[in-house]
């Protein structure tokens, strides 16, 4: 079973624990109030492997010192590392007696009743804290408990009364004391996790800002139950783990909450935010180094602990200022998520940056607390975030979606109109002959005719035929495939603008779209009948793909001064059949398809002297190569 495994069943058991003690009643075995040892005495200790072998002070003559908890831990002496700390038992009358150390301040610690070790826990690693239930028993009374403590720190000593009563009591006491640690970590690494699996569900176009918050929550998450004492009480072999987690979750968090922020607001003013996550990922990618060099020599241990301690509290007020005067920008813009975030963000950093101050006013001598109650406000300021830039693009996607489909109506509506113009062409080619030769015999028999009445009939007869002429000369008119109103075109400006279009219809087939052109790309035409031509194209590959799928439209200038606009996907493909039937009228694979989209495009590109050309291969996806000629702006 792995580390994170057992964290996983620490937070159910402790969660578990909690809900059963909110519910039922527990009864200790004894009636027997509680005691609490308010007093101790502390002596310095100059040889500690001397004492702990005698279980001892080395030095009887030296003066023992006395304390409470309401007094200050005090100041270590020069080049003296450990110290003995010693309390009497009192009178007690419980079943099963035990000792409750809270606020214990060393990295190494020993305890004697009667010279004999009944406790004992060693690190190698600088952890100073620990929470001790100890059991005693009733021969032990009145007698006098030594505890050898040792550390490498400036600090060292007792903070918190010693409370001595019945262990089911204590026991309870002393596995709620961390639980809200642990219950915090715990949740927020659980949060992280899933957000991550939601890469599976998700749409690519959400994953960078969420693995970038799922990150900012991970990272978090790990700092608190690194700080967890229960963690390094109940998990000694993985003590070293779990302290230098923190420094792992630190050194990833400002990146990554960096990361997010670039993802929502963008670049910031002057580029603030990019450069910043940029010197910040160098930074920690450092760090990272040097921690795990920190392990080959004490040397650079000693040099990592001051580096980075300094590093990652200035990098914490440096972002952290660069950040809020970044939302005070964007929030006198009216930007809404700025707004949100800047509320959640400000009251979190002000508790961190005034618990990073008292920490080192107190020199070092204050456990940081108060910022996990403060962190909450800000992951719910960053979620909300998340969650309406997600709802945000489902919006998008319903505004494209009635767009495509006002398009889509009146591109059905155009290809109507194409079949109309067929007809009317059809028809007026075949009347207009008939009409001709009709008008030539009647001019014949006018000329002939020495009835005036009958001369009259003849010329309405003629004038009528001229008439029924003109209508079909309009119908030809309207026949042409002829582009009006043409203009200088910018090949890249109207590729973004069908990107912009299709990008939502290809997210709802589960495929990726993207555009790579060119600058100055520009042709002679219609914007309109361009963009109808290369939708109708983009569409169908489109439709043409599965889920995971993928669309790729290149435009570029070749050697030949025309200006190539390349379509390509990975979806179903053709065959040489369906291949060189494309373009025919009425020719189409789908089901409702009337196969004159292709067939418009083809003439709306030939109008603008260029050429439509489809390669494809059954099962591997087809390529479109438009070929237009190039014009100089």
């Amino acid at each position: 079973m792995n580390f994170f495994q057992k964290i996983v069943i620490v937070f159910i058991f402790l969660l578990i624990s909690v809900t059963s003690n909110f519910g039922a009643h527990s009864y200790a075995l004894s009636t027997a109030a509680t005691t609490a040892i308010t007093e101790w005495e502390m002596i310095w200790e100059n040889d500690p492997y001397q004492a702990a072998q005698n279980g001892a002070p080395s030095a009887v003559t030296a003066q023992w010192q006395s304390f409470s908890f309401e007094d200050s831990l005090p100041e270590k002496p020069a080049n003296i590392q450990s110290a003995w700390l010693r309390f009497q038992l009192p009178d007690y009358d419980f079943a099963r007696p035990s000792l409750l150390i809270s606020k214990l301040t060393a990295k190494d610690v020993s305890i004697f009743i009667n010279k004999k070790l009944i406790y004992k826990s060693d690190r190698n690693y600088p952890y100073n804290k620990n929470e001790i239930l100890l059991s005693v028993s009733e021969s032990e009374a009145n007698q006098m408990v030594y505890i050898l403590l040792h550390t490498d720190s400036d600090w060292l000593g007792l903070k918190k009364p010693i409370i001595l009563g019945e262990d089911q009591s204590l026991s309870k006491i002393f596995m709620k004391k961390d639980m809200l640690d642990v219950v915090i970590g715990g949740t927020l690494l659980l949060i992280s996790l899933g957000m991550f699996l939601c890469f599976i569900f998700l749409n690519r176009s959400y994953l960078a800002g969420l693995s970038s918050l799922g990150a900012v929550i991970f990272c978090i998450a790990l700092m608190i139950l690194s700080l967890s004492t229960y963690l390094h009480t109940a998990y000694r072999d993985y003590g070293q783990v779990i302290y230098y987690m923190f420094d792992i979750g630190s050194n990833l968090l400002m990146p990554s909450l960096f990361i997010f922020f670039e993802k929502i607001f963008g670049r910031g003013p002057y580029g603030l935010i990019t450069r910043f996550r940029k010197l910040q990922v160098i930074v920690s990618a450092v760090s990272i180094l040097w921690l795990f060099a920190s392990f080959i020599s004490s040397e650079i241990k000693s040099s990592y602990i001051l580096v980075t301690t300094i590093s990652f509290a200035g990098t914490v007020v440096i972002g952290n200022i660069l950040i809020f005067v970044c939302l005070i920008r964007f929030c006198l813009q009216k930007n809404k998520e700025a707004i949100i975030i800047t509320t959640g963000f400000g009251f979190f950093a002000l508790i961190g940056i005034l618990e990073i101050v008292w920490y080192f006013i107190k020199n070092m001598n204050y456990d940081l607390f108060f910022w996990k109650f403060g962190i909450f406000s800000f992951i719910a300021a960053l979620v909300i975030i998340l969650a309406r830039r997600i709802l945000q693009n489902y919006e998008q996607v319903v505004s494209y979606s009635k767009q495509l489909e006002v398009f889509n109506n009146e591109l059905q509506r155009s290809e109507k109109m194409e079949i109309i113009s067929q007809l009317a062409a059809s028809v007026a080619h075949e009347v207009r002959n008939p009409l001709q030769v009709t008008r030539g015999f009647l001019q014949l028999l006018r000329e002939t005719s020495i009835n005036n009445k009958e001369k009259g009939f003849m010329v309405l007869a003629i004038d009528e035929l001229d008439r029924a002429s003109d209508i079909i000369t309009d119908f030809l008119t309207f026949a042409k495939p002829q582009i009006e109103q043409t203009t200088i075109l910018n090949v890249s400006e109207e590729l973004r603008k069908i990107e912009g279009m299709l990008i939502p219809l290809a997210n709802m087939q589960g495929g990726v779209l993207t555009v790579d052109t060119a600058e100055d790309l520009y042709v002679h035409g219609n914007s309109s009948k361009l963009t109808q031509a290369l939708i109708n194209i983009v569409k169908n590959s489109i439709e043409a793909i599965a889920t995971g799928g993928s669309i790729s439209i290149r435009a570029y200038l070749d050697d030949s001064n025309h200006v190539i606009i390349n379509i390509r996907d990975n979806g179903e493909g053709m065959d040489e059949y369906d291949l060189k039937r494309l373009g025919e009228p009425y020719y189409s694979k789908k089901t409702k398809g009337t196969g004159l989209g292709l067939m418009v495009t083809f003439r709306i590109i030939e109008v603008m002297q260029g050429r439509v050309e489809f390669f494809s291969t059954k099962g591997i996806g087809t390529e479109a190569v438009i070929q237009i000629p190039s014009a100089k702006k």
